[in-house]
């Protein structure tokens, strides 16, 4: 170890001789082989496990703990999803709602209604089923890209054990890929969906 320099002769220096002088590297070095022998584990106590594979992080991912919850990452994703889900029910339903109330009015051309309380109901009711619908729609596509995406970037960045922009990237592109290969089949096997 070095030998520290000799402090200058100073008035402040003589005020302040009775004191000890201690510098931080050997302080530090002192603190950790004290702890490094006090952290000795009770027999009792089993040894941490550290995953030493990427495979071993991403099955650790889906595992439940002792109080039998799930990680923090996967719980993340679901709330993700249902985020997703409501905003894109938002996203859809709103304008669907103007419009299919808009289109029932202008279309409803002079129905006899017993007063103007149920003119302004069954407008409200042909709304509401446009709100539903298309709701629906953007709502399950948003739900199905964000789950997608996060799942991607989170599998990225357990398994890689880092967290890094080119994951993004590669979570972006699967997903467009799997969107796509989805939409595609559905478009041509089941219709427009």
């Amino acid at each position: 170890m070095e030998v520290p320099p000799l402090a200058p002769r100073s008035l402040l220096f003589r005020v302040l001789s009775p004191f000890p002088r201690v510098f931080a590297a050997e302080a530090v070095a002192a603190d950790s082989e004290v702890l490094a022998e006090d952290k000795k584990l009770p027999p009792f106590v089993p040894k941490p496990h550290y995953p030493e594979s990427g495979w071993d992080r991403l099955l650790e991912l889906f595992v439940k703990d002792e109080q039998q919850r799930t990680s923090k990452e996967l719980d993340n994703i679901c709330r993700a999803a249902v985020s997703a889900g409501i905003i894109g029910w938002v996203y859809g339903g709103i304008p669907a709602f103007i419009h299919a109330k808009q289109r029932y009015i202008e279309q409803s051309q002079a129905e006899i209604y017993h007063n103007r309380f149920d003119a302004v109901q069954c407008a409200h009711r042909a709304a509401t089923r446009g709100f539903i619908r298309y709701g629906w729609r953007w709502s399950w596509r948003t739900t199905v890209f964000v789950t997608v995406f996060n799942s991607v970037h989170t599998g990225l960045n357990v398994y890689r054990n880092e967290n890094a922009l080119s994951h993004f990237v590669i979570a972006g592109g699967k997903t467009f890929l799997f969107l796509f290969t989805l939409f595609s089949l559905l478009k041509y096997g089941l219709g427009n969906v």
